[in-house]
């Protein structure tokens, strides 16, 4: 099954039922509704002197097949000066986990022009994994056939656009953590025609994880809670004592570098954003926002102050010992309407008043789209890290418990 998803989370289509086998070494695929479980806007089409799939805003999914490591190899061709189409690979979960690499015509040359992500939870997370290993720079040809190739081993992926022999795009750590999984052609909007679909499964490599380092100063033990409705709930308020006393709340960990991706614990909300269309709107509701909130202890020696580097998708509210210290916003288009909402510790600073003993750091984190989570750096102050270094010292003075 697919659930195929828009970059904006505007959408679901509807789903393709699994039939695993056994799959050939090598498959030629002709464009045939017998061959192919087509969702959404997909048709078979002649296009320039080709049998194809025409896709625009819709998936062709493989029948009886699913796939650990493989080769995918297809011509595409897209008239569109506008668009995201790819493929997407291991999809598992009835749909709610998956790998996508696609390609964005209106980002030919650009160092966004084509992007992989995972999808948890029935929602993409471009916004969290970006950047090298992420995100590329590739030219797109409009209106004329070109090769695309995936190749797929293990934790890793290669994408090759147009040259064979060097790889766009080098995917060193996928992170659905899905093994197996079934395959698809996808396109979220913009008219692209696929045509020449050959899979070569190859053997199994050792399943080896290829994950950056921890920074030593992320936060990385934390509990969450479940999901609520946003707009019912004053965002600039902590939940009460008796009300985080009952909260049913999950121990999480961090992944490197420190990342929490939220959709591996909750399913992603679809609401329409209407400032995406609209920048006028950014300050009004959005009815379907979603909201959870992420605690921790930190453990202080002394009274003093931390710097929190935190970045966030797509709002949240900081809350110190119970008090309200910081609340924005970083969703796409918000800030501006060309304004992505890229997760990075270095987005935003807030100043911990941290007081001798435990003290409870909580964080309220609303999602739009594109990605739920957070990353947190709890840093000394610039003169403190000076001091510290004058001292031969280092070692920071606070400390996150569970």
């Amino acid at each position: 099954m697919v659930r195929f998803l828009t970059l904006c989370a505007l959408c679901a289509l509807p789903r393709v039922a699994l039939a695993a086998t056994t799959p050939p070494q090598t498959m030629s695929v002709p464009p045939d509704p017998a061959r192919w479980e087509l969702e959404g806007q997909a048709k078979i089409v002649d296009h320039q002197g080709r049998r194809s799939i025409l896709l625009d805003g819709g998936a062709a999914t493989l029948k009886d097949f699913e796939m650990r490591d493989a080769v995918i190899d297809v011509d595409v061709s897209t008239p569109a000066s506008r668009g995201f189409f790819g493929i997407q690979f291991r999809i598992a979960d009835d749909g709610k986990t998956a790998e996508w690499v696609y390609l964005r015509q209106h980002k030919s040359g650009a160092p966004d022009a084509m992007q992989y992500t995972p999808v948890l939870g029935t929602g993409l997370n471009w916004q969290l994994y970006n950047g090298p290993g992420f995100t590329g720079a590739v030219d797109i040809p409009k209106d004329t056939w070109f090769h695309l190739r995936l190749e797929v081993a293990g934790a890793r992926a290669k994408l090759f656009v147009k040259d064979m022999e060097k790889p766009a795009l080098v995917i060193g750590d996928l992170k659905s953590g899905r093994q197996k999984g079934q395959l698809a052609l996808a396109v979220l909007i913009g008219e692209a025609y696929f045509s020449n679909f050959e899979v070569r499964a190859t053997p199994d490599v050792p399943w080896e994880r290829h994950l950056p380092p921890m920074p030593p100063t992320a936060l990385t033990r934390w509990s969450i809670s479940p999901a609520y409705d946003a707009l019912a709930r004053d965002l600039e308020r902590p939940p009460s004592a008796a009300e985080v006393a009952s909260i049913a709340w999950q121990d999480v960990e961090a992944e490197p570098p420190g990342l929490v991706a939220l959709y591996r614990y909750h399913d992603a909300p679809h609401p329409r954003v209407s400032f995406q269309s609209d920048f006028s709107t950014r300050l009004q509701p959005q009815p379907g926002m979603k909201v959870l909130y992420a605690r921790t202890t930190i453990v202080a020696d002394r009274a003093e102050v931390k710097r929190l580097a935190i970045g966030y998708s797509d709002d949240v509210s900081v809350f110190l010992n119970g008090k309200i210290l910081y609340r924005g916003r970083s969703a796409q288009s918000f800030r501006d309407p060309g304004f992505l909402g890229i997760v990075n510790p270095e987005n935003d600073a807030v100043y911990l008043p941290l007081k001798k003993g435990k003290n409870e750091l909580m964080l309220a984190l609303s999602e739009l789209g594109g990605g739920w989570g957070f990353i947190c750096r709890l840093e000394p102050l610039a003169a403190s890290t000076s001091a510290s270094a004058r001292e031969g010292g280092g070692a920071p003075s606070a400390r996150t418990v569970r």
